[in-house]
């Protein structure tokens, strides 16, 4: 795996929305490099990808109430364990569960492997709110999907945190996950 500085040079084969995310970095003058890989559908498989990233590379969990009114992205490091409970608690909703991928696609433009907090460049009617963990804002760079999941950039958190997410009309709330 290479390492590359910015956009891929030659944009024709693919995803118009992985195009978008680049065209939006460029736009808020971020610095970022990108990774092409095989898919990658689980974080075992972004291990390596971790290593040549030199970042965190982060859980995107797509979760929903009950009701399946309000919709939440939750990040968090790769390694922390995901309790439903606890998050339920911090959070005061009952009963979180997954999101059904039909939900990832009507709101974010992204399909079961590919979630990234990148998505929310596609949420025009902002029906997902971003949590994210404490311990992903420790680290000074964060690898995520370009909304696809055959490529990973590398941002600094800060401009994650700081530029993007605003840019993309989003408010995180931070939490702490044990």
């Amino acid at each position: 795996m290479i390492l590359y500085d910015g956009r891929p040079v030659d944009c024709s084969d693919r995803l118009d929305k992985e195009i978008r995310v680049y065209d939006l970095l460029d736009t808020l003058n971020i610095s970022y490099q990108r990774v092409d890989h095989e898919a990658a559908m689980t974080m075992e498989a972004c291990a390596h990808i971790d290593t040549v990233l030199g970042g965190t590379v982060c859980k995107n969990l797509l979760l929903c109430n009950r009701q399946k009114t309000c919709f939440y992205l939750l990040l968090l490091p790769g390694d922390k364990v995901f309790m439903t409970k606890e998050l339920s608690a911090q959070l005061g909703v009952s009963r979180l569960s997954f999101a059904d991928a039909e939900y990832m696609q009507a709101f974010l433009d992204i399909t079961p492997g590919s979630l990234s907090v990148l998505g929310l460049m596609n949420d025009q009617g902002n029906r997902v709110q971003l949590l994210i963990d404490s311990d992903v804002l420790v680290g000074e760079y964060i690898g995520v999907h370009p909304c696809i999941n055959t490529s990973t950039v590398r941002l600094k958190t800060e401009d994650l945190v700081h530029k993007i997410i605003p840019a993309m009309g989003h408010s995180p709330i931070i939490l702490s996950l044990t």
